[in-house]
């Protein structure tokens, strides 16, 4: 089996996908920007082949790229990122090379926020009430129907990047006045704290790993005022999350592949499906699935690749929370005095790439604990500032 690795070395934690699938027997192939050299050791030791070009932009090139694998290796068998930024140049590449997997004619659905509550709505999966709107006065007929405040955001974004918290016709005059070119949805504001459906299907579609994630804060609040945030895993998923997080993966045709649906729960403890995303959550949370449950995604996800089994055992025992820093604040406790007052109970701690940081921090630390008591205790002392200030 051939497997083309685009973009191998980011995110840098995504390196053991292309590892694992070399241990399963996978001809992995990369295909990035990034000199050989530079790549790390694990990861130039996992591929077979690596395809260095100029700028992972320029489509003649990738065809270039996939055209002389194909040459030197036969018939591409699969072709994956797993993230949001390249999903389009996979599904390109994908119609052009015959390659199973989501293909361009996928993608509006997939992508646009619109598009998605069509989706919704079949899968009778409950919804924001919203569409994309072009003038003001399409903004003020949608506020006639659902109140102030709306949310604005653009119809294909990824994260809270230009979203809007609307609150007046002020500010509706405002945001046109101002408006930038990409089309935008706007959305009635749902009250509610955000849950995650995530997991792994195999290639007949049947989910064989599903977790799901709390937030201490909105993103769109997190990125908009920088602020510190944690989130976690949690070891069970409630029963009506699991049910409409199943609808999705079925209405979508989710195969050997990662999902990460939103959700918000509201203060009635209803759910509203917020998006959805045919990757893995960003981040660290991959590892944080490993750390909760004592297993290797990465070499599990190379299994249903290779052989279409999943064998590790997910029984959640963990709790894992993910606590973000910024650097341009000073915290009381170090990581060192965390591990000592918490022996066991820190995972990881590392610097977050830059292009992740908006969202969830400067610095990420992993944590995990049987009980979520302790897992909010560690948060409350990792995020602790010197200045006594919160948030």
């Amino acid at each position: 089996m051939n497997f083309v690795d685009f973009s191998p070395d980011f995110p840098p934690n995504f390196y053991p996908f292309a590892v694992e699938l070399r241990r399963a027997g996978v001809t992995v192939l990369g295909l990035g920007e990034s000199a050989y050299d530079s790549l790390r050791p694990e990861l130039r030791s996992a591929l077979n082949e690596y395809y260095r070009v100029s700028s992972l932009h320029d489509y003649d090139d990738l065809v270039r790229a996939l055209g002389y694998f194909t040459f030197r290796h036969g018939k591409i068998d699969r072709l994956e990122s797993h993230n949001e930024y390249w999903l389009e140049s996979d599904a390109r590449l994908r119609n052009d090379f015959n390659i199973p997997g989501f293909h361009t004619q996928d993608l509006t659905r997939i992508k646009r926020k619109s598009e998605m509550k069509a989706v919704f709505a079949r899968a009778n999966v409950p919804a924001a009430r919203g569409r994309v709107v072009e003038t003001l006065e399409d903004a003020l007929s949608l506020v006639d129907e659902v109140g102030f405040p709306v949310i604005a955001k653009p119809d294909i974004g990824v994260g809270a990047a230009r979203t809007y918290k609307l609150r007046s016709r002020s500010e509706l005059e405002e945001f046109f006045a101002n408006k930038p070119l990409a089309d935008y949805i706007f959305e009635e504001f749902i009250e509610g704290a955000i849950e995650t459906y995530d997991g792994l299907t195999d290639q007949d579609g049947r989910i064989v790993f599903s977790s799901s994630m709390e937030y201490s804060e909105g993103v769109m609040d997190i990125v908009n005022h920088q602020l510190d945030f944690w989130y976690v895993a949690r070891r069970e998923i409630p029963s009506d999350l699991d049910a409409l997080g199943r609808r999705l993966v079925k209405a979508y045709g989710v195969r050997e592949r990662f999902f990460h649906f939103e959700f918000f729960r509201t203060p009635e403890k209803k759910l509203v499906a917020l998006e959805v995303n045919m990757r893995p959550p960003g981040g660290l949370t991959t590892d944080m699935w490993n750390y909760a449950n004592d297993i290797d995604i990465y070499r599990e996800y190379a299994s249903v690749v290779a052989r279409n089994r999943f064998d590790a055992r997910v029984d959640r025992p963990y709790y894992c929370a993910y606590l973000g820093r910024r650097f341009q604040h000073r915290y009381t406790h170090s990581i060192e005095e965390a591990r000592q007052a918490f022996p066991g109970r820190v995972c990881y701690s590392g610097a977050i790439s830059g292009v992740f940081a908006a969202a969830i921090g400067d610095f990420g630390i992993l944590v995990r604990a049987p009980e979520i008591e302790e897992i909010e205790e560690m948060a409350a002392y990792l995020l602790a500032r010197e200045d006594g200030s919160e948030g």
